[in-house]
């Protein structure tokens, strides 16, 4: 028989192992660190997260989230500063949207080397350390944008694709899947496929016009890959009057303007994310991994093809029109 004492001695040891157990750890801290923090999308990834912090709670598990990003989608260098200062104050986990997929790699490593695990959200890295990727298809998105713009055009036309910015890994699988659609239609000429919009609306329009100058009389199908540039060149398109399917516009992701545009028919279809769904997975995923459950290396958030005909389905448009406010408090 063992003595009071040391029953009590082993009852303290498996209390202790329990507390100090992962599973048993109820309170987390999360970073989420989006691209940017304007853009309607961003506010659905933030929604997304909020749905799952609320989630977890009504079960028990106690999450605190910080939500920073740089304002502008193209401050590299801020970015990098939040996931290192985010690193250093220990938070529990951090879920990325990284800005470049090159130049957040040393930070994401340095994260993970110190006890902070990261899961990548909406673009790629050019790592294997972090924990997980929770994304769009994006190459697959791009193509169903070649193949639907060449649709649309009959096989035949001249096509810009205007690109978004380099080292965005999201945006360049979109415009490398938008291009190997094309190799398959030999009728249609691709007259401009260099050119950046950058990652604001107003640079995005100085691009589209600058484009337009060159093309304008002559093009007849446009990709954009991201909702800025979408809304950016379809105003440039009104400007010169070729709006309206004139000029058959493809865009990428949904906001207020580019949803408008469709339904006015200056869009004839966009390519749409789950932006909520994403930014839920992405705090889901750190949590489980925190409480020792196995994850998923790639986790698919999908992706649609919506236009003015079937914007109005249940599906398409609760995907059109987040509900963002349900979550998030203005």
């Amino acid at each position: 028989m063992h003595s009071p004492l040391r029953a009590l001695s082993i009852g303290f040891a498996l209390l202790a192992s329990v507390l100090t157990s992962p599973a048993a750890d109820k309170s987390y801290t999360i970073a989420v660190i989006p691209k940017g923090t304007t853009h309607e999308f961003w506010k659905s990834i933030h929604a997304g997260a909020v749905k799952a912090e609320q989630e977890l709670a009504a079960k028990g598990t106690k999450v605190t989230l910080f939500w920073k990003g740089p304002l502008r989608e193209d401050d590299r260098d801020q970015q990098i500063q939040v996931v290192e200062n985010f690193t250093a104050r220990k938070v529990s986990g951090i879920v990325l949207a990284p800005l470049d997929s090159q130049a957040l790699v040393a930070p994401v490593v340095s994260a993970v080397q110190s006890g902070v695990p990261t899961v990548v959200i909406d673009s790629d890295l050019k790592s294997d350390k972090q924990l997980s990727f929770v994304s769009t298809d994006n190459f697959k998105g791009g193509q169903m944008a070649g193949e639907f713009l060449a649709k649309q055009l009959g096989g035949q036309g001249n096509v810009i694709l205007l690109r978004y910015q380099v080292g965005s890994a999201s945006t360049e699988a979109r415009e490398a899947g938008f291009l190997d659609a094309l190799k398959k239609f030999s009728g249609i000429k691709i007259v401009s496929s260099d050119q950046h919009s950058g990652a604001t609306r107003e640079l995005a329009y100085q691009a589209s016009q600058n484009l337009l100058n060159r093309f304008g009389k002559d093009v007849n199908g446009i990709f954009c890959p991201n909702e800025s540039g979408t809304v950016a060149m379809t105003k440039a398109l009104r400007d010169i009057g070729r709006a309206a399917g004139k000029v058959k516009l493809v865009g990428f992701d949904s906001g207020s303007q580019s949803v408008l545009d469709l339904k006015n028919g200056d869009v004839q279809g966009l390519i749409v994310q789950d932006p909520l769904k994403m930014g839920y997975l992405g705090v889901m995923t750190v949590v489980q991994h925190l409480q020792g459950k196995p994850v998923e290396k790639r986790i698919d958030t999908g992706v649609s093809l919506i236009t003015k005909e079937n914007m109005a389905e249940p599906g398409m448009a609760a995907l059109l029109a987040p509900p963002i406010a349900k979550y998030l408090k203005e």
